[in-house]
């Protein structure tokens, strides 16, 4: 990429999702810490977790038309300060109570640095739909790698201090990128006359490939948010290992979505939407693995495998789904989030209560049925819509 204000525009939104995609993976390792301090279960240190994902998912619902209303960079430089205040001030919170308030509030600012950086990098190099694909497989990449250090980071902050120095150090940095992103990103004006959502989403909900397309982000949150949030709990329990070597050991889930997003838009040319389906086989196969296994090595290598199939599956459904309505793409990111959050919460939630009920064999097998179901109906769904195009495309009467 030889545009060297493309590559600043990147470097800095991928910084900021970086920490706030960050922020949310390292609380898997933090619920050991923080059922122990509130005397809690893990189930109920859990709702912690939820109370973020939920307002995440929702609230990407109104940042998508706003940022096409007032601009793009202003939504997103006001999220960003507000995602970091409240993630700082979650490390005072007194019980679970104020700390779900706290983290609720931060998830419904945070609910607009994705989508809305996402937009911003699809404005930028809509001239060039290569250039779109590469910048925003980069941005994945920086999101991920958020990802992948946040389990370690916050183990370490965790085991080193304490559970609320995470979410002090996450705020901050937050705060340090917001301040950054507020001086460099160019503000332009809004695309549209009027705030409408009613508009916004009846042209969204009409189109019957996007809904089914964001439907399955839906199915993957549930499964891989859903279930990664007792991964830490599940690690501690079979390895008896200190957080901080959880939180190394979670770490692998991240480190193989880097690693294998470079590979993925490779193996998409070659295998096709097969890809998708395979990805479903890995993912499931690797986290029914998790269950059985009890060796370090072996649960580290099921957190690669489910972290592959992960990278393989989202990317492909956001690219897909951004094609089937490039004059939406903020108000379809907002869709795309929504389903991916709402659908993690959700999976939190029903996960807890399979978890005490039924134990980590049940929380495992059924993210796992899920994921592979996501990947089966995706695959189905992608070929379908491609020879639909094709059919169209060669049709003379069209």
């Amino acid at each position: 990429m030889k545009d060297p204000h493309g590559r600043k525009l990147i470097l800095i939104l991928g910084m900021m999702t970086f920490w706030g995609s960050g922020v949310n993976y390292a609380a898997a390792p933090l619920l050991v810490e923080i059922a122990r301090d509130f005397h809690l279960t893990i189930s109920q240190a859990a709702l912690s977790v939820t109370s973020y994902m939920l307002p995440f998912g929702l609230f990407t619902i109104f940042f998508g038309p706003l940022a096409d209303r007032y601009g793009k960079a202003k939504v997103i430089n006001f999220a960003a300060f507000g995602s970091a205040i409240f993630c700082a001030l979650a490390a005072g919170a007194s019980g679970l109570l104020s700390l779900c308030i706290l983290r609720a509030v931060n998830g419904a600012f945070a609910a607009a640095v994705l989508p809305v950086a996402m937009s911003l990098v699809g404005d930028r190099f809509c001239h060039d739909p290569g250039g779109v694909q590469r910048a925003l497989g980069k941005i994945f990449g920086i999101t991920f790698l958020g990802g992948a250090s946040a389990t370690a980071i916050g183990g370490a902050l965790s085991y080193f201090g304490s559970w609320r120095l995470v979410y002090l150090f996450y705020g901050i940095a937050q705060l340090i990128t917001a301040l950054i992103m507020l001086r460099m990103l160019e503000k332009r004006p809004g695309t549209v006359a009027r705030l409408s959502f009613k508009n916004a989403y009846r042209d969204v909900f009409a189109n019957a490939d996007l809904v089914k397309t964001v439907s399955i982000v839906f199915l993957v949150g549930a499964s891989v948010f859903g279930s990664f949030t007792y991964a830490g709990e599940f690690v501690q329990a079979r390895t008896g290992y200190n957080i901080f070597l959880v939180g190394l050991i979670l770490s692998f889930f991240g480190l193989a979505t880097v690693t294998g997003g470079r590979k993925t838009g490779a193996l998409r040319q070659t295998l096709g939407d097969r890809l998708l389906l395979y990805a479903g086989l890995v993912g499931a196969a690797s986290w029914t693995l998790m269950e059985v296994s009890h060796s370090p090595f072996l649960i580290s290598l099921s957190l690669i495998g489910f972290g592959l199939g992960f990278i393989m599956i989202h990317p492909s459904l956001v690219a897909t789904a951004q094609q089937l309505m490039p004059n939406r793409r903020g108000t379809v990111m907002s869709l795309v989030s929504f389903n991916m959050f709402v659908g993690g919460g959700i999976g939190t939630f029903i996960n807890g209560k399979i978890l005490y009920d039924l134990g980590f064999r049940a929380v495992f097998v059924f993210a796992a049925a899920l994921f592979l179901l996501a990947g089966i109906v995706s695959s189905t769904l992608l070929q379908n819509q491609r020879a639909r195009s094709v059919a169209v495309a060669q049709d003379p009467g069209d």
